[in-house]
């Protein structure tokens, strides 16, 4: 009798939060962000202050990282169909991956009128923007602190966001406490761009993470000798070939590879197939596997031997 199909197993990963833990801190967040960013924008406009308005811009991509990043939390719980026999996960890297495309859009944009605005400086009201931004690094630093547990790429992109807005609420403070003790309004458009470069530079380390997701790279860290290494000390491996490992979603690695054992070894196949299982997972962490044991004497379909 054949045994029932499986489309996907279940397995832990590490001390993520549950689901409902990470719906209830995002949902929280979004919530948060989305009063401040009103605010701000409001603030900044009665103000005159580019770099208020920039981080009211800011927080816009914040909103809408939060929100991706909740939607693909829910969408990676619906459960593995034989068409998606790995689930929803992905949703996960490309929500990072939208995020990261948005904050270059919108750097971009600061830099291009921040550039005008330093040719050209307006007044700026340094009270109101003490107020305002003193109000939106309160709130970045609670939505931090809500999601400081989570590791996943897409949930760590959205946490980027409100770090690179807290830094940018720090910089609009020090620029307000100058143009209201000093009058100096081109420190509104000076703090502008440097508000630009910090949006920038967290984005192409979400690209350049996501990426690699996506182009099933080696996950940072792991080494594939030293993987091959440790699964030939298993007793009874004696070579490990057509190794590949790679990432499903942020912390969810995965691993293929075929395993010449020796011929005694084949008595005890499930033994030894174990035993390469528990170092992948004791070692690396690794517990996705597909291990195909193969005899010294195996030849591929499609390899010959001459």
């Amino acid at each position: 009798m054949p045994l029932p199909m499986s489309w996907s197993r279940t397995h832990a990963h590490g001390s993520q939060p549950s689901p409902r833990s990470q719906r209830v801190s995002l949902s929280l967040a979004i919530a948060l962000t989305s009063v401040v960013m009103v605010v701000e924008a409001i603030g900044g406009w009665w103000a005159n202050s580019l770099s208020l308005v920039s981080d009211a811009g800011h927080m816009l991509s914040d909103v809408a990282a939060l929100g991706m990043a909740l939607f693909a939390v829910v969408m990676a719980q619906r459960p593995a169909s034989a068409r998606r026999t790995y689930g929803w996960h992905r949703l996960e890297i490309l929500a990072a991956l939208s995020n990261g495309v948005v904050l270059i859009v919108i750097a971009l944009l600061i830099l291009g009128r921040a550039w005008k605005l330093l040719q050209n400086p307006q007044p700026v009201s340094g009270g109101i923007v003490l107020i305002v931004a003193s109000l939106g690094l309160a709130t970045n630093l609670i939505g931090m602190r809500l999601l400081a547990h989570d590791r996943s790429c897409n949930v760590r992109s959205a946490r980027l966001h409100l770090l690179g807005d807290a830094l940018s609420s720090v910089g609009v403070l020090v620029a307000g406490a100058v143009i209201y003790l000093t009058g100096w309004f081109a420190i509104d458009a000076l703090l502008s761009l440097v508000i630009a470069a910090i949006i920038m530079f967290g984005a192409f380390g979400i690209l350049r993470e996501t990426v690699d997701i996506l182009l099933e790279s080696t996950p940072p860290g792991l080494s594939p000798p030293d993987v091959a290494g440790a699964i030939q000390c298993v007793a009874g491996v004696r070579a490990v070939h057509d190794l590949h490992i790679w990432s499903i979603t942020s912390g969810m690695t995965a691993l293929s590879g075929h395993v010449k054992v020796e011929d005694e070894a084949l008595s005890r196949s499930d033994e030894v197939l174990n035993a390469v299982k528990a170092t992948l997972r004791d070692r690396f962490g690794i517990e996705h596997t597909t291990i195909q044991l193969e005899s010294l004497d195996y030849t591929e379909v499609g390899e010959f031997h001459t």
